[in-house]
């Protein structure tokens, strides 16, 4: 049933609903070896599987001069509730990175790792060796629910474990039931049987037009809000109460998207609908606003179909009221709760089970080897001594973990001889709690260069923090090439979005603890007038801040912009 006007489709829509479970011709696609690219149906299609078609942009000029197809490659992300893998998994993946893709494993915001650059021929490679080390990439991409993020960091709190569970039980919740993965990737034996297709294919979360758009949950355990909760379409926050999870706030309609030059398109922040109490209504919650998005999103117009638009089309209170009548219980008022924090404690850390925990800086999440450090060699050592799990963050680093007080000393050793633990020590605050998207040079969106630049544009920027005595102080900046937010920069306090290249809007005026999004300050302006910028507004900030204010508090208050 369908609750909304939406008549004109969009192309993606009559592709999905014509995909016979989202098969499509993908195997004849992977079989064409005329061009690395896909059918232009099953380039929307392979998606669902957990992977972009991209190309090399770098190249593009060169190719085209030389009347030669553009360089087409895959990006394949992987379906990582929580973000945990055990060391045998990272040893496998260390292996395909090496093997079929461009062997940098890049962790992503969303707590998982995507490997870029696999062609077409190694896709199906790529995704069989994954399943062998029982890895996948269902869901990961696509108008569908995404990977789900948990706070990463067990220290936090006695209960991580029971809450951190519910990443995995949202991410079964909201699997789609077709088997074309298994059978285009896998050569399991399809279904030829209408009828038991039906039967065991029949879903009746997504249909057969899956949602609108992709559908993000994250969960936070106060005080940290590291997952970023309310830029998501659906944030649950655990509420703890004498040592016991006793259920969660809900908050939906998140989400930091946005075109240039598109007023109807904006960045926003999850709305709060109350609290609800215990695991089955928690689920039960989650699953139907899932299904208030599938039956009233916008399907005629993707830049305006994600939760947050349905949201505020429909009113929260009146979306609140959807929900209710949906799960057939009332939400409480939400509970108390704190944020204190959203950024990674690096280090060692000991959690209350006694396991100790190294939070390792990983510059934009980019694991590899490079002059500075042999991050991806030391990181594969320690996954070799099968002594540590690895549990990402959202804030694009890699927490070596749960390591038994015995075992700590050979971790220890492995992490000292490489340099990890003088490579996260050294470095200065400001660049241990930036991000930067993927960017250029394979993401198709990219105006402007991101995680690339981001490194440098922070090396000038640091002597400019120490002129004006603030080079301790965790000043959170973010960029992206596009004003797409993967990189979560409407909700830092200073974001950078590429409008071109080498040029960015200023955003200012967020807060540390993800309450609230910045405002535009300076449009289109290239890296000396970045850098002028903001040794003016450093300056203002050292001389005029009141004790204990952060940059983003200083700038609403000063009013440099208006939240």
């Amino acid at each position: 049933m369908s609750t909304n006007d939406n008549k004109n489709l969009s192309s993606t829509e009559r592709i999905k609903m014509a995909s016979d479970g989202l098969r499509g011709t993908l195997k004849q696609s992977l079989h064409d070896e005329l061009t690395g690219a896909l059918r232009e149906d099953d380039q929307a299609l392979v998606k669902f599987h957990g992977m972009y078609q991209q190309d090399d942009r770098d190249r593009r000029e060169e190719r085209s001069a030389k009347k030669l197809e553009w360089l087409y490659s895959y990006m394949l992300r992987l379906r990582l509730p929580g973000g945990f893998i055990n060391s045998e998994q990272w040893i496998g993946m260390h292996n395909i990175a090496g093997e079929h893709a461009t062997g940098v494993i890049k962790i992503t915001t969303r707590q998982t790792i995507q490997l870029h650059g696999i062609l077409k021929s190694h896709v199906k490679p790529t995704i069989q060796a994954f399943n062998t080390i029982h890895l996948d990439s269902i869901s990961a991409c696509g108008d569908v629910n995404r990977n789900v993020i948990c706070a990463a960091h067990p220290k936090f709190s006695p209960l991580h474990e029971e809450i951190f569970a519910y990443a995995g039980k949202i991410s079964q919740l909201g699997l789609p039931k077709t088997k074309a993965y298994y059978e285009i990737w896998l050569d399991e034996k399809p279904l030829h049987d209408t009828k038991e297709k039906e039967e065991v294919e029949k879903d009746p979360l997504y249909q057969d037009r899956y949602l609108p758009r992709k559908f993000k949950v994250a969960i936070a355990i106060p005080p940290n809000n590291d997952v970023d909760v309310f830029a998501n379409d659906l944030g649950l926050i655990a509420i703890v109460e004498n040592n016991k999870l006793i259920g969660f706030n809900i908050a939906a309609g998140g989400g930091l998207g946005a075109t240039h030059g598109n007023a109807q398109t904006y960045p926003r922040l999850a709305s709060m609908l109350g609290f609800v109490r215990g695991e089955e209504n928690t689920l039960k919650a989650v699953l139907e606003v899932i299904t208030i998005q599938r039956d009233y999103g916008n399907r005629s117009d993707r830049k305006l179909s994600r939760l947050k638009y349905t949201i505020d089309k429909m009113g929260v209170e009146a979306f609140k009221a959807e929900l209710e009548k949906r799960c057939g219980f009332k939400l409480e008022e939400p509970k108390p709760y704190t944020f204190t924090r959203r950024h990674d404690d690096y280090g060692w850390h000991k959690n209350h089970e006694g396991k100790w925990y190294y939070t390792v800086f990983v510059e934009n999440g980019r694991v590899l080897d490079d002059e500075k450090i042999a991050l991806k060699t030391a990181l594969l050592e320690v996954a070799k001594t099968g002594k540590a799990n690895f549990r990402f963050t959202c804030n694009q680093n890699v927490i070596v973990s749960d390591i038994a007080q015995k075992d700590k000393k050979v971790v220890e050793k492995i992490l000292q001889d490489f340099g990890v633990i003088a490579h996260t020590d050294n470095a200065g605050a400001v660049r241990k709690s930036a991000i930067a998207c993927v960017a250029f040079n394979t993401c198709p969106l990219a105006l402007a260069e991101a995680q690339r630049y981001m490194p440098t544009l922070i090396t000038k920027i640091e002597p400019i923090l120490a002129k004006h005595g603030l080079e301790n102080d965790e000043i959170s900046m973010r960029m992206t090439g596009c004003p797409n937010g993967c990189g979560r920069p409407y909700a830092a306090e200073i974001g950078f979005v590429g409008t071109a290249y080498g040029r960015y809007n200023l955003h200012l005026g967020g807060d540390r603890e993800g309450f609230r999004l910045n405002k535009k300050y300076k449009e289109n302006i290239d890296e000396p007038a970045i850098l002028k910028e903001l040794d003016e507004l450093f300056e203002k900030y050292s001389k005029n801040k009141q004790a204990g204010e952060t940059f983003g508090d200083f700038a609403v208050r000063e009013k440099l912009v208006t939240i």
